[in-house]
């Protein structure tokens, strides 16, 4: 049961991990005016913490619950 929490947790990290870095590389290559995202900075540098967030979950699930 424990490695199908941890197989649950590393997929649902690393699916928003990929949902974060496609979402920035789609406003850098297609910066086309959206009305909601009117400032492309900040809409890239709110995508870039949160894609941080998941991959340092990532990092501590795996540091601190890694067997070896």
């Amino acid at each position: 049961m424990r490695e199908q929490f941890l197989t649950a947790l590393r997929s649902y990290y690393m699916g928003h991990i990929a949902k974060h870095k496609i979402n920035i590389l789609n406003l850098m290559m297609n910066s086309v005016g959206v009305a909601e995202h009117p400032d492309h900075m900040e809409t890239i540098n709110k995508e870039v913490s949160s894609l941080a967030q998941y991959d340092e979950n990532l990092q501590m699930l795996d540091k601190y619950f890694n067997e070896e």
